[in-house]
């Protein structure tokens, strides 16, 4: 069963499957700066655009192109910025 999720006003968009697999969700996002909580570790790859990504214990900002991918903990805060829209999968362990 496919979900639909929306955050920030409609700016953040994705669509959730689960298969066996587990669960994962594609997504746009508009330009502009987010901050997401995690509740399980979640591994982002930018499939189109760049994304501006500040994990929690970095100290500066990290850029990451379409093909780029990132790991982001389990029960963590972390920041985004999309200077134009960006397309993504997010895959959660």
């Amino acid at each position: 069963m496919l979900k639909v999720n929306e955050y920030f006003g409609g700016r953040v968009k994705s669509i959730a499957v689960e298969n066996e697999e587990g669960v994962a969700t594609v997504g746009v996002m508009e330009a502009g700066e987010y901050e997401f909580g995690t509740s399980t570790v979640e591994i982002m790859t930018i499939t189109g655009g760049t994304l501006e990504v500040m994990l929690p214990a970095a100290k500066s900002w990290v850029t990451y192109p379409k093909g780029g991918i990132f790991e982001v903990e389990k029960d963590v805060k972390f920041r985004v910025k999309a200077i134009a829209p960006v397309a993504y999968h997010c895959q959660y362990k």
